[in-house]
C-alpha cells in the first residue's frame, strides 16, 4: 500500500517533545528541501525521502521497497461479475510475479482490492500493474498507496493568541461573525480520528472509523463506528524510519481550528457553530488510499458497502493529508462523488517546499486546494506552492486543541502546529461559514467565492500562492446581507435535575448515597453523581425515566475518571451507558473505563432510535477485584432535536 500524511509540525504545551518526524509519502520522487518564502523554489532532491517542514529531519518514503496491494477497476463484463472472472483476470499477473494474489474488498465506486502474500518492489509493482491491464479485463489498477500526516516537529515558540484570526495577516475571522458563525454546517475531518476535548465535545457529530487494518487502527478490529484516534505513535525502526515518533493528535487539532466551541475558555473555531464529524483514516504508520477514498464517499452521503449510512451528511470535507505522485482514478473518483453530491474538498498543498502539482489529493480535479502563510504575511518556507493551489491561510504557529498522551489518550490540551495541514481547516471553516449563510451554494461557487474575495499576499510570493490569503470577512460580506445569524434559543432539557444540586431528585440509584457535594470534585456547581471506587467487585447504577420526543433527542453528560489502574492497555473497570425500553430490552449506547482517566469531558450520544418512546437512562458502573476506579457524572442533559 502507498502511504497519505498529515501536514504538520507542532510545540505541545507544557511538554517537550521529541523532534521526530512523521513519515510523508511519496511514490516516485521526494519534495524539495525548505527554501524562503517567496524564493525560487528548490530542485527536488534525488533520494525517496521526505523532509520535515522545520527540520533536517528525513524520513524514508513508506512505499519505497513497493506494495502489496492494488486497487483494480474492471471493465463490465459478465466475467467480471463473478469472483472467479476477477480471479482469472490477475491469474497470469500473478503467476509472472510469483505471488499468490487475493481480493479483499469492493471499495465504494466499484474497484476491487487486491493484495499479494508478498510485497512486490517498485519494477515488481509496475509489471505486475502492467501484465494485469493487458489482461484485457482491466480498466485502471494502482498500487493502494499508504498515506499519512507529514512533518511532525516541535516549532520554537507558542503564540498566547490565535494570530490566524485576528492578526495583521490572519484572515480577518471576527468580520465574517458579524453575519454568520456556522450554524447548520457540518464539516468532515478525514484525519487521524478525534479525542475527546471539551473546546469540542459540544460541536462533534458521529463519524466512523474506516481504517480497514487491524494493525495499523490499534482498536482490536478493522472498520467500526467508532471515530475516536488511538495513537498514531510508532516505536524506532517502524513504519520505514530510524526513530520513534510520539502520537501527533493531528484529526483533533485540525478539528479545533474549524470548529472549537466559543466560549470562555480555550480556543475557538473558524465556524464555531458548525459541527465536525470525525472520520478515521490515518493509524500507526498512515492510512491506505483505498480507506481514503471510501471515507470521502461516505462523508458526502454516498454509499459504502457493509458500513451503515451517514446519518449527517458532511456539507464540507476538510483532508488535511497527502502524498506524492498523480492523484489516479481511485482518488479522483471519490472526489468527483463527494462533488457531485454538493460537497467541497478542501485539501493541503503539502508541506515539501515544492509544486502542490507533485501531490496528491493537492493535484486532483475538483478540490480548493490552501497553501501556508505566516504571520508575516509570507508563503510559509514549508509549503507547497504554484498553479494548483487555490488560496493561502495561516498556517505557522497555529494554536489548537490536542491531547496531552504521548502514546495513547490521556488529558485534554492545546499545542500550536505548523503546516498546510493548519491552513487547510481556517478554509474549511469558512467554507462551513459561507454555506451556513447561503446553503445553495455549489462546490464551485465556494471555490469561486473564496478566490475572488482572497486579497494579495503582503509579501510577494513568485512561486504561486493562488489567488492570495483568505478573507473571511470578505467572502461572507460577498453574499449580501448584514444580519448576524440568530443564536439557539435556550433549549430545556427533559432530564430532572441533571446537574444534582437537587440532591437525588428525580434520580434513583444503587447503592444510595451516590450523590456528592464538593465543588472541587464537580464539573460545575457543587454536586455529581459518584459511582464505584471502592477497589473490590462491585455494580453501581444511577438512573431516570426519560420521554424521547418523536423528533429525537441528543443525550449530553460530563464524565471524569479517576483510577488507580496503572495499564495502559486493558478495561478493567467499566462504565455503561444504557437505554433501557420496556419493549425490546437493554441498549449500551456508550462505554468507558480506567482507560478514560482524566478530568471532566463532555459526551454526547445520539438517542433517536428512541424517538417517541419511554425510556430509563442507566449509568452502571462495575469494579473488578483490585484498584478502585471512581466514575463521577455530571451536568446530564436529553435535548430534543
Amino acid at each position: 500500500m502507498q502511504s497519505s500524511t498529515p501536514r504538520s509540525t507542532r510545540r505541545r504545551i507544557g511538554a517537550l517533545v521529541a523532534g521526530a518526524v512523521l513519515a510523508g509519502g511519496t511514490l516516485t520522487s521526494s519534495p524539495a528541501l525548505a527554501a524562503p518564502s517567496g524564493a525560487a523554489p528548490a530542485a527536488p532532491a534525488a533520494s525517496p525521502t521526505v523532509a520535515s517542514p522545520l527540520a533536517a529531519a528525513q524520513v524514508e518514503d513508506p512505499n519505497a521497497d513497493g506494495y502489496d496491494s492494488f486497487i483494480v477497476t474492471y471493465k463490465e463484463t459478465a466475467a467480471n461479475a463473478h469472483a472467479k472472472g476477477r480471479a482469472n483476470a490477475w491469474g497470469k499477473a500473478a503467476k509472472e510475479a510469483g505471488v499468490s494474489v487475493k481480493e479483499l474488498r469492493e471499495t465504494a465506486l466499484g474497484s476491487r482490492v487486491i493484495t499479494a502474500d508478498r510485497k512486490l518492489d517498485q519494477a515488481e509493482s509496475a509489471k505486475f500493474m502492467a501484465d494485469l491491464k493487458a489482461s484485457g479485463a482491466v480498466e485502471a489498477v494502482e498500487p493502494d498507496a499508504i498515506l499519512t500526516a507529514t512533518g511532525l516537529s516541535p516549532v520554537d515558540a507558542l503564540y498566547s493568541q490565535q494570530w490566524g484570526f485576528t492578526g495583521t495577516h490572519g484572515m480577518r475571522v471576527p468580520g465574517a461573525w458579524d453575519r454568520t458563525t456556522g450554524s447548520g454546517a457540518t464539516v468532515a475531518v478525514i484525519d487521524t480520528g478525534i479525542t475527546s476535548h471539551p473546546d469540542l465535545d459540544r460541536n462533534v457529530v458521529p463519524g466512523y472509523d474506516f481504517i480497514s487494518d487491524s494493525a495499523a487502527a490499534r482498536d482490536g478490529g478493522g472498520r467500526d463506528s467508532n471515530p475516536r484516534d488511538e495513537g498514531d505513535w510508532y516505536a524506532a525502526g517502524e513504519c520505514g524510519t530510524a526513530g520513534a515518533s510520539d502520537s501527533s493528535w493531528h484529526g483533533t487539532h485540525v478539528a479545533g481550528t474549524v470548529a472549537a466551541v466559543a466560549d470562555s475558555q480555550g480556543v475557538v473555531g473558524v465556524a464555531p457553530n458548525a459541527k465536525i464529524q470525525p472520520i478515521r483514516v490515518l493509524g500507526k504508520c498512515g492510512g491506505s488510499l483505498s480507506d481514503i477514498a471510501d471515507a470521502v464517499v461516505w462523508a458526502a452521503g454516498g454509499t459504502v458497502a457493509g458500513v451503515p449510512a451517514n446519518p449527517n451528511p458532511a456539507d464540507v470535507i476538510n483532508m488535511s493529508l497527502g502524498g506524492s505522485g498523480m492523484c489516479g482514478t481511485t482518488y479522483q473518483n471519490a472526489i468527483n462523488a463527494a462533488v457531485s453530491r454538493g460537497v467541497p474538498v478542501v485539501v493541503a498543498a503539502g508541506n515539501e517546499n515544492q509544486p502542490a502539482a507533485n501531490v496528491r489529493p493537492a493535484n486532483c480535479q475538483n478540490t480548493i486546494v490552501v497553501a501556508a502563510s505566516t504571520s508575516q504575511g509570507a508563503r510559509a518556507s514549508f509549503s507547497n506552492y504554484g498553479s494548483a493551489v487555490d488560496v493561502t491561510a495561516p498556517g505557522a504557529n497555529i494554536i489548537s486543541t490536542v491531547n496531552n498522551g504521548a502514546t495513547t489518550p490521556t488529558t485534554a490540551g492545546h499545542a500550536a502546529y505548523n503546516g498546510t495541514s493548519m491552513a487547510t481547516p481556517h478554509v474549511a471553516g469558512l467554507a462551513a461559514l459561507l454555506l451556513a449563510a447561503q446553503p445553495s451554494l455549489t462546490p464551485a461557487q465556494v471555490e469561486s467565492t473564496l478566490r475572488s474575495t482572497a486579497r494579495s499576499m503582503p509579501v510577494t510570493c513568485s512561486a504561486g500562492c493562488g489567488a492570495g490569503l483568505a478573507d473571511a470577512s470578505a467572502a461572507v460580506s460577498s453574499l449580501g446581507g448584514a444580519q448576524t445569524e440568530p443564536g439557539p434559543a435556550p433549549v430545556a432539557s427533559l432530564i430532572v435535575n441533571g446537574g444534582f444540586e437537587s440532591g437525588s431528585t428525580g434520580w434513583t440509584g444503587t447503592p444510595t448515597g451516590f450523590v456528592r457535594t464538593d465543588a472541587a470534585k464537580a464539573a460545575s456547581g457543587q454536586a455529581f453523581a459518584q459511582l464505584n471506587g471502592v477497589g473490590r467487585r462491585n455494580t453501581a447504577t444511577v438512573e431516570q425515566k426519560v420521554t424521547v420526543p418523536a423528533s429525537g433527542a441528543t443525550l449530553t453528560y460530563a464524565l471524569q475518571v479517576d483510577t488507580a489502574e496503572t495499564t495502559a492497555s486493558r478495561s478493567y473497570d467499566l462504565l455503561d451507558v444504557q437505554v433501557v425500553t420496556g419493549a425490546t430490552g437493554t441498549y449500551t449506547v456508550a462505554s468507558h473505563s480506567n482507560l478514560d482517566k482524566g478530568g471532566y469531558a463532555t459526551r454526547t450520544v445520539d438517542l433517536s432510535r428512541f424517538a417517541g418512546t419511554t425510556v430509563t437512562l442507566r449509568f452502571r458502573g462495575t469494579e473488578d477485584s483490585s484498584a478502585a476506579t471512581t466514575f463521577r457524572i455530571d451536568e446530564v442533559a436529553v435535548t430534543a432535536r
